[in-house]
């Protein structure tokens, strides 16, 4: 039998090589994609080769995550129960693409996650495969196994001498790429903890960021970053840029308790300082050129979209149709936005397009102002109809 495994070098998917070895008699392949996570590929590769793998495949997939994951979800203004920028959930689909393909290459018989059955990821890693490839067999060690916790699993590996980057002390799960990094485990998992600061990898603490506050201007042409401060970029570039400079500021830390697919409630803590800028700016950006109604209807939109991605739909008809209205909802979105970043805050300082629908002559309360507020009487005497026969049947 041949498995191709999505390996990180992490806990569960270091314990899984061995593990499939010698329950499935198989070899197995090794399938690793750089998504902006700062792994040493070569010293990854010989980690898993000692531990049992065959081979290991690696694929740098950072600019179709960007172009085909990243930018069509920010377009939807996709954030899950209005906080997570699903950095985790959109890279799934990608990882399996590859894998997939791997699979097929190698003529496998099955591919294998190392996902636990109460997460996310594994809804994620399996629609997508059997969507793509329905005649995969799918294995998920960690629902199989034997071991009942995580302190059960380091000490797997200390007796097989297989390295992991976990200990006792810093239990932390941690997922990583470009468009963010969700941390779990550990201290976290009770709620009423506050998340300590080792838990953290690329943002300051408030306290400890500048005192002085930074201003940034993102450009955007129809929905999509195109500018940092006046210079055109490429979006890659934004967005590692924004981690950066969001990261000592404090940006981008987020704290919740969603709902996962499968009923439970989970504690989970993210770090995505170029997302919760983007996003910021732009929902600030469609505040100025949308129209009442489809502003409050792309927010229904946003919603479904998010759920989509989280509960791993990424590839569906449904989805494919809400791509559809994403993209024309964003002809418009082109202009300007300004920013302050100031300990741990992302607060808006300006905005500008060419395709503006806010008229300073209609807001104004001077002299430029040129709005009939005569016309107001009578737009209230009908408006206020409704409310009116209501309070008189009422009394």
């Amino acid at each position: 039998m041949k498995i191709v495994l999505a390996y990180s070098g992490g806990l569960d998917t270091s314990v899984a090589i061995r593990w499939l070895k010698e329950k499935y008699n198989a070899e197995i392949i090794c399938y690793t994609s750089n998504i902006g996570q700062t792994e040493d590929v070569k010293k990854l590769k010989e980690k898993a080769i000692k531990t049992g793998a065959k081979k290991l495949y690696f694929d740098d997939l950072r600019q179709k995550f960007v172009d085909e994951y990243i930018i069509p979800t920010l377009k939807a203004s996709a954030l899950y129960q209005d906080k997570y920028p699903l950095a985790t959930a959109l890279s799934r689909p990608l990882i399996v693409e590859g894998m997939v393909k791997v699979a097929k290459k190698e003529k496998a018989d099955a591919i294998a996650h190392g996902c636990t059955g109460k997460g996310n990821d594994q809804v994620r890693f399996e629609l997508t495969t059997r969507y793509l490839a329905p005649e995969l067999k799918v294995i998920a060690p960690v629902r199989e196994w034997e071991f009942k916790s995580r302190e059960e699993e380091i000490g797997y590996a200390k007796k097989h001498n297989i390295p992991v980057p976990v200990t006792k002390a810093k239990p932390y799960s941690i997922d990583w790429n470009l468009w963010g990094i969700s941390i779990e485990c550990g201290k976290l998992e009770d709620p009423w903890n506050e998340p300590p600061e080792d838990a953290y990898q690329i943002t300051v603490s408030p306290e400890r960021a500048p005192s002085k506050p930074e201003y940034i201007t993102i450009g955007f042409e129809k929905g999509a970053p195109v500018s940092l401060n006046g210079k055109k970029m490429e979006t890659i570039k934004i967005i590692e840029k924004l981690t950066e400079i969001g990261g000592k500021n404090g940006v981008g830390r987020i704290d919740m308790v969603e709902d996962r697919l499968v009923g439970i409630k989970s504690r989970e803590i993210y770090e995505a300082p170029a997302a919760v800028i983007l996003h910021t700016a732009h929902n600030e950006l469609e505040k100025l050129v949308f129209s009442r109604d489809l502003f409050e209807f792309k927010k229904i939109v946003s919603q479904r979209y998010s759920q989509l991605v989280y509960f791993g739909q990424w590839f569906s008809h449904i989805k494919d149709c809400l791509d559809a209205f994403v993209e024309e909802s964003q002809r418009f979105v082109t202009g300007e936005v300004r920013l302050k970043l100031y300990k741990g805050n992302c607060i808006i300082s300006g905005r500008k397009s060419p395709y503006s629908l806010y008229s300073e002559t209609l807001a104004t309360y001077t002299e430029k102002d040129v709005f009939d507020h005569k016309a107001a009487k009578g737009f209230l005497e009908i408006f206020g109809l409704p409310s009116k026969l209501e309070g008189l049947r009422d009394k």
